[in-house]
């Protein structure tokens, strides 16, 4: 018996008879039930149909906008001069892949991120490691500086982004003042201040962007519109701008309003994996790297791609790219080791860079355009600058 208490009390043990029947017990369908899920199907079929007729008549319209190609109105522009860039400094330090890396305003400081598990920070002028983080989960794939320097946030299969406070005191233990700030459901993919310490945005393989309170760790906005995992983003360089970009694995790249929630544009014309989005200098356009091997810019104003930077003989993975300060040239690294620069305007390439072991993970412009640094699978990092 399951009656352990004694005659006349109540026990939550104590077997009590079943109803004969349970209302809320699932009944038999029905054939009128059976009939009723059949339109549903054909609902949802014809909304698939209408959706896809909209998208084609939407790319008819924007096809009656191309009267032109970027590189015949660039005809007129004097081209590019011969020029040379090397490697000025080498970084090592890291044990394995480096997978992401950023300046500080600065223009000297760098954080990077790697598969060891560690985030870096690194004075680019000596060489010097100035911070070191090991982190509680390897693939480290997110690292960012905050606007200030005085703090870098990072992540990756943790699902979380993590900001450590930067001191003066270089042996501080900094994971003592680890604070967490956003928890996705999946790893997280990349992260970026806003033009505030107390401001983040973060995007995931779990398909979502967000924006994230630092101090609280409250989520104050968050981006679903991605059909896949979401790889990278980018934060719109006007300080008043509340429009980012991300890219992802569904091969879309998508324009948020960071106060509504909503997308507001997108572009669907690679073929494969988006690695790397980031903006033009004047906000009117963006660039985004694929694994299709190929560099794509989008005018916003326009609402349409207008130029494809790629060569039949380049079949390797586009991984990051960047704009350099004038907007003129766009870095590109590839997972064939090199570094690619095209120019802008006219689509060609006017320089191939070599110098790492491995493919090329990460590459960010300075804050100046004086240099670019690039991280690598070889475990390095390299800063570039201009030889004249």
């Amino acid at each position: 018996s399951c009656d352990f208490a004694p005659s006349g009390s109540f026990s939550p043990f104590r077997r009590l008879p079943l109803p004969a029947k349970r209302k809320y017990m699932r009944s038999p369908l029905s054939p009128e039930m059976a009939t009723q899920e059949v339109p549903l199907n054909e609902t949802l079929a014809h909304l698939k149909t209408e959706s896809e007729t909209l998208k084609l008549k939407l790319e008819e319209e924007r096809a009656k906008l191309h009267d032109v190609e970027l590189h015949q109105v660039a005809e007129k522009v004097e081209g590019l001069g011969q020029f040379v860039m090397k490697t000025r400094r080498t970084l090592k330090g890291h044990g394995n892949k480096v997978l992401c890396m950023d300046w500080c305003k600065d223009k000297r400081r760098i954080v990077s991120s790697s598969q060891d598990g560690k985030v870096i920070v690194w004075d680019a002028f000596t060489t010097n490691k100035e911070h070191a983080v090991t982190m509680p989960c390897t693939w480290v794939m997110a690292c960012a500086y905050a606007p200030s320097g005085c703090a870098v946030a990072c992540g990756g299969l943790d699902n979380k982004c993590s900001v450590y406070p930067l001191s003066l005191d270089k042996n501080e233990n900094l994971a003592a003042k680890k604070k967490s700030v956003a928890m996705h459901t999946n790893y997280l993919s990349a992260c970026s201040f806003t033009n505030s310490d107390m401001q983040i945005l973060t995007s995931s393989g779990d398909g979502t962007c967000a924006l994230w309170d630092v101090e609280s760790g409250q989520l104050l906005q968050s981006f679903h519109g991605h059909a896949a995992d979401v790889l990278c983003l980018d934060l719109a360089p006007s300080e008043t701008g509340n429009t980012f970009v991300s890219g992802g694995c569904d091969k879309k790249a998508n324009v948020w309003d960071m106060r509504s929630g909503q997308c507001i544009q997108s572009f669907e014309t690679h073929e494969s994996d988006i690695n790397s989005v980031r903006y033009y200098p004047s906000g009117d356009a963006f660039a985004s790297g694929s694994d299709d091997a190929t560099c794509r810019l989008y005018d916003l104003r326009a609402d349409r791609e207008v130029a494809i930077y790629s060569k039949e003989s380049i079949i390797f993975g586009v991984s990051s790219v960047d704009f350099s300060l004038s907007g003129r040239l766009l870095f590109g690294g590839y997972n064939d080791y090199t570094i690619n620069v095209w120019d802008v305007l006219k689509g060609t390439r006017v320089s191939i860079l070599f110098g790492h072991e491995n493919r090329v993970s990460t590459l960010r412009v300075s804050p100046d355009g004086t240099a670019f640094c690039t991280g690598s699978w070889d475990h390095t990092l390299r800063v570039w600058i201009l030889m004249c």
